[in-house]
């Protein structure tokens, strides 16, 4: 199917030529036409105050500059009418047959919901969710995980080959402290039967005897210098922890509908890590530094050294010493420590450019807390610095903001108090079947339970994706679990809603072919829907710039609104001319053709029941 054209440039190269020939000396005139939706109704369907931005350069007040640009004009086919209106707007509105075609042209395009494929040809890498070995998922999961499976699916909507890559946190000194534990206290029958959480409360318990008693930190760390030295037990112990636990961590995604191309842990480039310090130093990027190997990013960026220079000044005066040295050292990145070890900078530099020859990717995006936003920056800057990427590669790091309990406290995993995440799904299903069979007692068990299932966790994902992923989450079960008000149950139940309006509509009219049908916008509320969903491909391509879901969000919440208004005000069954019937039953459809590609990109079924 050929690309499905936005009234939006289309309307936008009309007029640009209009002010460009209406002010042909001006070079201020030759940019200006740019339309834009309109935002509210009775000012025609798009928009363009560029008239107001002349008035300037032209000498002119801006509604002689419109009035200028629209004399004379020949519409486009697709215009009804053009007109000044306020100070200087140039209000345009399509001729509904137009709008109609279009929308259903957008609604009805199953290869890609009119989502114009400016990703083809092109690679890119989502690195997100990233689980440690030998834990447990927990709640703090949940934002990587849903926002990384979001931002796979709205790029891949945008035509890009993607590549998820779960970067699992499997190397370190806590491995030495978890086989000390194993060795001395595990409980096999535990192990035998949920593996995981048996592996962190060893964990915890040898953790703490470490922070108590000196002798047992020393044996942790000789298991440590074992396991990296490849000591055969120590590596079959390593190999059995991370099998069991990518088992444990696939169940959850299996039910979140999360899947990756590639899982690689860190383990996977230490081999590396030597070789990149190295390169550093021959670069002239790394020196030594009290017995490490460091990078100042001040001397790659005359701009971090600016910001730097600034933070130390203010903090010193504020007479804050310690402060002023924390932002002096924020600059300083560590690839080698003094012991000879290397961290998860080097890690992280060595992944860039294993991506870089793998995948040649345009962009690579990571998907982490902002509390990593300060290694992200530097991590990038090396990278562009040592030529570890191609040039122009965009790299894109997705911060996000940390979930807190219920009185905007930090969870502590040590301690126990962050949420598990199978705890979290197990009880979004749970409350989700008990409204299922309240609302549908005659359902089969099994259909109940995986009704059920796709509500909660839809639930669950929505309450996460509805909001930009930089905002601080405040944990609660109620606000997570909400099957009411904007949550991804009430779009659901839109979809669903329409799928059985046109199931009834087929065995009352078993004659009428409404999919033949023609769109007839006589309403307002009618028009308004087309005009949500001709918004649909740029809203995803926004979405996909800017690596924020929530976007998609926004616009299914509003266009489900736009239905239900429609859906309340006008009927569609018993509408009495047959064509102004079958017209709505094709919008309706049409509505709920985007509902479900869109709650797609979210990662969140659309049941044609609830």
């Amino acid at each position: 199917m050929e690309p499905i054209p936005s009234f939006a440039e289309e309307l936008s190269a009309w007029l640009g030529a209009r002010f460009a020939a209406a002010f042909p000396d001006s070079p201020e005139a030759a940019r200006a036409g740019r339309v834009v939706p309109s935002a509210k109704a009775g000012f025609g369907d798009f928009q363009c105050s560029d008239a107001m931005q002349l008035a300037r350069p032209l000498r002119m007040p801006p509604r002689k500059i419109a009035e200028a640009v629209l004399a004379g004009a020949a519409l486009p086919d697709c215009v009804e009418k053009a007109e000044v209106a306020g100070a200087g707007y140039v209000n345009l509105t399509l001729k509904g047959e137009a709008l109609a075609a279009r929308a259903a042209a957008v609604a009805e395009d199953e290869a890609h919901g009119g989502v114009p494929q400016l990703g083809a040809g092109r690679t890119v890498v989502v690195d997100y969710s990233s689980p440690n070995v030998a834990k447990s998922m927990h709640i703090g999961h949940i934002r990587s995980t849903v926002i990384g499976g979001s931002v796979v699916e709205i790029l891949r909507a945008l035509g890009y080959e993607v590549i998820g890559d779960n970067h699992i946190g499997d190397w370190g000194t806590q491995f030495g402290i978890i086989i000390k534990g194993y060795r001395e206290f595990a409980d096999r029958e535990a192990i035998a039967r949920d593996p995981v959480p048996e592996l962190e409360r060893i964990y915890k318990e040898s953790y703490a005897r470490a922070k108590a008693d000196e002798a047992w930190m020393d044996a942790c760390r000789a298991e440590t210098v074992k396991l990296q030295q490849g000591d055969p037990e120590n590596r079959a112990l390593w190999q059995d922890f991370i099998r069991m636990s990518r088992h444990t961590f696939d169940e959850i995604y299996e039910r979140l509908g999360i899947s990756f191309e590639t899982t690689r842990g860190e383990s996977y480039y230490q081999p590396q890590l030597a070789a990149m310090v190295e390169r550093l130093e021959r670069a002239g990027l790394a020196h030594e530094s009290r017995g490490a190997v460091v990078v100042d990013l001040r001397d790659l960026d005359p701009a971090f050294a600016e910001q730097s220079r600034k933070a130390v000044e203010a903090a010193l005066a504020k007479n804050d010493a310690e402060s002023a040295a924390r932002e002096d050292g924020k600059w300083i990145c560590i690839v080698r420590k003094e012991d000879g070890g290397f961290n998860y900078n080097t890690t992280d530099l060595a992944t860039m450019e294993t991506r870089e020859k793998d995948y040649h990717p345009a962009r690579i995006v990571i998907i982490t807390d902002d509390r990593q936003i300060p290694h992200f920056q530097q991590l990038f800057a090396i990278t562009e610095k040592l030529g570890l990427v191609a040039p122009g590669t965009d790299l894109v790091h997705v911060a996000f903001g940390t979930i807190t309990d219920e009185n905007g406290h930090p969870f502590s995993t040590r301690s126990g108090g962050m949420p598990k995440l199978k705890e979290l799904l197990d009880e979004a299903a749970s409350r989700a079947l008990a409204i299922v069979r309240e609302k549908n007692p005659d359902l089969p068990d099994a259909d109940a339970r995986a009704l059920a299932e796709t509500i909660g966790i839809g639930a669950v994902k929505y309450s996460d994706l509805a909001m930009d992923p930089i905002t601080t989450i405040r944990f609660s079960w109620d606000a997570v679990l909400s099957l009411q008000g904007n949550s991804g149950p009430y779009l659901q139940y839109a979809h669903a809603r329409i799928r059985s309006l046109l199931a009834k509509y087929a065995e009352a009219f078993p004659g009428e072919d409404w999919r033949a049908a023609p769109i007839l916008l006589g309403d307002p509320l009618e028009r308004a829907l087309a005009r949500r969903i001709l918004a649909f491909p740029e809203t995803v391509v926004a979405a996909g710039a800017k690596c924020r879901p929530n976007l998609v969000a926004d616009y299914l919440f509003c266009l489900a609104q736009d239905y239900s208004s429609f859906y309340q005000k006008l009927s569609v069954l018993k509408a009495e001319d047959p064509a102004v019937r079958a017209g709505r039953a094709r919008l309706c459809a049409a509505v709920a053709s985007v509902l479900r590609r869109g709650l797609a990109l979210l990662g969140i079924r659309a049941p044609d029941r609830m």
